[in-house]
């Protein structure tokens, strides 16, 4: 009825109290009806949902918390390893000069004993050059003797001429 009224824009009976009334209830009911079986169970899905994403975005801030952590601490440790890496080379460069300086140290030492040990080397071929000289220089003495005398001379008397000459033949060297 009350569509018709509405559909065939009959205005004679305009409203209709028993029809409202009607309406109205029917309205109440549909809208009982729809908030048990679809508003409720509507709402709990939009309350699950709306947790899911509650939890979904605190788990995502906690692994943006987490993934800046450990950036932090990559940070740092890449940092650290930095500084250890220079202290490593800082230390290999002085053990480095160290060890240049021990080995400077043991050249200049080894060159050292060479030189003495040539000096002593050269004073004793020098001695006994000079021992060499001093015996060519005795037998010379005593042939040039034996001639100048033209005599044999004694054992005693050729002993005495050398260590002459070879007293004379050291103060001239």
């Amino acid at each position: 009825m009350f569509l018709d009224y509405l559909v065939l824009g009959n205005s004679a009976e305009f409203i209709n109290g028993g029809d409202i009334l009607v309406t109205l209830a029917v309205f109440i009911i549909l809208m009982f009806a729809l908030k048990k079986v679809a508003w409720g169970p509507l709402m709990g899905i939009m309350q699950q949902r709306e947790e899911l994403v509650a939890s979904e975005i605190e788990s995502a801030e906690k692994s943006r918390q987490e993934s800046q952590q450990l950036l932090e601490d990559q940070r740092s440790l890449l940092k650290e390893a930095r500084v250890e890496a220079q202290t490593i080379v800082e230390n290999a460069k002085k053990q480095g000069d160290l060890q240049k300086e021990e080995i400077i140290a043991a050249a200049r030492a080894e060159a050292l004993r060479l030189k003495e040990s040539a000096v002593r080397d050269i004073e004793t071929e020098k001695e006994k050059a000079i021992a060499a000289v001093r015996g060519e220089v005795v037998s010379l003495s005593v042939l040039a003797a034996s001639k100048v005398l033209e005599k044999q001379v004694s054992v005693e008397e050729n002993r005495a001429l050398i260590e002459e000459t070879i007293a004379k033949a050291g103060e001239t060297l």
